[in-house]
């Protein structure tokens, strides 16, 4: 009953964040960086596919659904904070499989679970990537409906895709059900406020690679919450490869001084 309260009590604190302001969502990609992420401060954390995915020796997309759940679980003991799931695109592709796959989701204690329109190999056709996401929020709110729901555009999987189309389909998600909404690789400043106005009063995801003042600008702009998608575990092995590299230059040159 207290670890139901708890989870409970961590979506509605997520939920009211996204009330106004601006806020950053860290993403972590095990254990430790969720704990390095609490005690830095942050208000929530996200996962990340990619950043699992290279903890787990494998490609981002090359983790299955068994291996992301025993993930979420895993990041929902680590901290008190509330955790927003990358949850790929369901692992499905029918709405009722997306349903029954969030609902193990939910059950993990996830305090909102993100859903993407990319099949991993095609962009789903909207009607379908409307109905998937009525799916996912009917299952949501049969367990928990303060559980949030974001709907994600891939927009930059498909080259010829407009920021018109994107923000189009923003809007249909949010009419879907979508608590906030995602499209990843929205820059332009005026299109940011397009879709920002366009699902209002629906909180807006935006996620960042640089951490300059670009995140500022877009919080100016009306942008209620930036993640860092992989970006934060890429620094992190990029500064772990560099270090092995220099262990291995000195292994070397200790080796060639032996010869």
């Amino acid at each position: 009953m207290t670890t139901e309260l708890a989870v409970s009590e961590k979506r509605v604190a997520f939920r009211k964040v996204h009330d106004s302001g601006f806020f950053l969502l860290p993403n972590a990609w095990d254990a430790g960086s969720a704990v390095r992420l609490t005690r830095a401060g942050f208000r929530a954390i996200a996962s990340t596919s990619a950043g699992a995915a290279w903890a787990a020796g494998k490609e981002d997309g090359e983790l299955g659904l068994d291996e992301v759940l025993d993930h979420l679980r895993m990041l929902v003991s680590a901290t008190p904070l509330p955790v927003n799931a990358d949850f790929e695109n369901g692992f499905a592709d029918r709405p009722e499989d997306v349903a029954h796959n969030v609902s193990l989701a939910v059950e993990r204690g996830v305090a909102a679970i993100s859903i993407e329109d990319w099949s991993g190999s095609l962009m789903y056709e909207t009607g379908l990537a409307v109905e998937r996401l009525q799916a996912a929020r009917a299952a949501i709110d049969a367990i928990d409906p303060t559980a949030m729901l974001v709907g994600r555009n891939e927009n930059f999987r498909v080259p010829g895709m407009s920021a018109a189309e994107s923000i189009a389909r923003a809007v249909a998600y949010a009419g879907a059900g979508a608590d906030c909404l995602f499209v990843p690789f929205i820059r332009d400043k005026g299109v940011v406020v397009e879709l920002v106005a366009a699902v209002a009063p629906k909180p807006v995801n935006v996620v960042v690679h640089d951490y300059d003042d670009n995140i500022r600008a877009f919080a100016a702009l009306g942008v209620r919450r930036c993640s860092v998608g992989g970006s934060l575990a890429k620094r992190a092995w990029a500064a772990f490869d560099d270090a092995a590299m220099v262990l291995r230059r000195c292994e070397s040159e200790a080796v060639s001084r032996t010869d």
